[in-house]
Parts: C-alpha cells; structure tokens; sequence
C-alpha cells in the first residue's frame, strides 16, 4: 500500500491542480504527503514540508509533477533508495512522465493496489575536481564555454587511452539521456532497458566523429588536453562547475540507480516515436 507519497514540484508550472488532487486522493486513503520545503512554501496546501534526505527515505512513492526536468531531479533525489517515481506531466509533452494529471486518482489507486511495474534506471557518477559527487541519469557533458576555445578532451576505457575528440562538447550518456542531448549531436535511441554507457562527441572537429557504446563494467576517463578551451561540466542539463587542461573526470555506470513507475499506457518506442517525430523515408511513407 501507498502509505506516504512524495511529491517533487516544477519551480514554475502550475502544480496546484495536480497537488489538490493527490492530497484529495491521499485524504480519502489515510496516506500522507511529504514536499520540499522550499517547493512547499510557493503553494499553499497541507502538504508536509521536509528536507530532501527525509522525501526520498520516508516517501512510499515520489510524485514528479512537471516535465522531463523535474523528473531528472526527483531520479536524483531518489537515487539510491527504494523509493520508486511517477512521472506526472504538466503542460508540455513529457518523455519521461507516465501520466496526464486527470490520470492521477486512477494511477495512485492501481499503484496502491500494486497493479504496476518497475523501470530500473541506470545513472553515471563522477567526482568532479572540488571532491563533490555528482550523478545524472540523462548525460555529464563537458561542454566548451564560448569564447574559450573548442573542448579538446580524450577517452580512455579501463585507464587505457582510446580516442581525442576535438568538439564543441563530449557527452557521457545514460540509455534514458540517449534521447536528450546525445541524440542531438548525432547518437543512437537507445532502450532504457539496455545496461551501458554511450560517449558522443557534439559538432567534433576529428577526423574519428563516431560515438562509442561501453558495458557498464568499463570506466570511463575524460581527460582536458592542453589544447583545450575552459569546459563547463554539464548533469542533467545544469553546470556543477568548470574544469580546464589537466583535469580528469572518471565517469562509472551505476544500474539501477532509480526506479521508475509503469502502468502500461505506453512503450519506450512508443513515446520516443511521438516525442522525438519519428518518421520513414520519404521513399517508403
């Protein structure tokens, strides 16, 4: 049974139909509902204002309630734990969201009723130079800061050096982000179903341009030649910080990270064919 759930708010979008529904729904099944302090504080509702240690931990369910960015960030709150997402979309077109917010009543009752099913989700790791940890479950980029020169950085797999890619940035990509920016600069769809780690380069000026497929099994480096520009190290979109020649990232795939919530209204294939236009040769259309 769902006996707390979680909810995680887009810092802009309307959340509070969405809100009123679930604590409705919660009110009418003795279920609590846990929220970021700070996501709290915007909307006036009952919801319990916790910090977002206890949300992951303490939350049977996390209820993501905006679009694909918000759903990244309640992946990454619950890394780690059992805690498992929904994806609930508000306004645009969500990849990652399971439902519409009319769905809402009818998903927490089939999900309390334990008729649904579990996506494991894969993440990278890296520890960035100031010794923070970060992980991403789309991609970690190291991209160039215009201005600056190109990001001139070279892979190596199991510490032994493969390929210098000279580009306007080098993309470490979850199968869930091969979709998002790798699939922008050229990558495979890959299915989230699929344990591995993809490497893109974006825009490479090298005469070697292809993207590399890795197991899950094998670390990555990225290191900053010298020739390279200032590159802002990009997770899930957002800069954690900037590193220059010299510095070295060790990347690591980490399975089943997170846990995404099911309820069979869509396939993987279906949703990338419609998100991302997915269309045939104009010879065979």
């Amino acid at each position: 049974m769902v006996h707390t759930v979680g909810i995680v708010l887009h810092p802009k979008r309307d959340s509070a139909p969405a809100l009123e529904t679930i604590l409705k729904w919660a009110g009418n099944h003795g279920t609590s509902v846990l929220g970021l302090a700070d996501d709290i504080a915007r909307i006036d509702c009952n919801a319990i204002p916790v910090d977002p240690e206890t949300l992951a931990s303490k939350s049977t369910i996390l209820v993501s309630l905006g679009g694909d960015g918000t759903m990244l960030r309640s992946m990454r709150l619950a890394a780690g734990t059992k805690t498992a997402v929904l994806g609930v979309n508000l306004g645009k077109l969500g990849y990652l969201a399971e439902i519409d917010v009319e769905d809402l009543p009818w998903a927490l009752s089939a999900i309390d009723n334990k008729k649904f099913t579990l996506e494991q989700r894969l993440a990278v790791r890296t520890t960035l130079p100031d010794g923070r940890e970060v992980t991403a479950f789309n991609d970690i980029a190291l991209v160039r800061v215009p201005g600056d020169g190109s990001a001139a950085v070279g892979v190596g797999i199991l510490g032994v050096p493969f390929v210098r890619y000279a580009a306007d940035a080098v993309i470490v990509a979850t199968p869930t982000g091969s979709t998002a920016y790798a699939f922008s600069a050229g990558g495979p769809i890959v299915s989230p179903n699929l344990e591995g780690v993809l490497v893109v380069p974006s825009s490479p000026h090298s005469s070697y341009n292809r993207a590399l497929m890795l197991s899950v099994d094998e670390t990555l480096s990225l290191d900053v030649l010298e020739r390279s520009g200032r590159l802002a190290v990009e997770v899930d979109g957002g800069v954690a910080t900037y590193v220059g020649p010299g510095d070295r990232l060790d990347v690591n795939a980490v399975p089943g990270a997170a846990r995404v919530i099911r309820l069979g209204h869509t396939t993987f294939s279906e949703r990338a064919r419609r998100k991302l236009r997915v269309t045939g040769s104009a010879e065979v259309d």
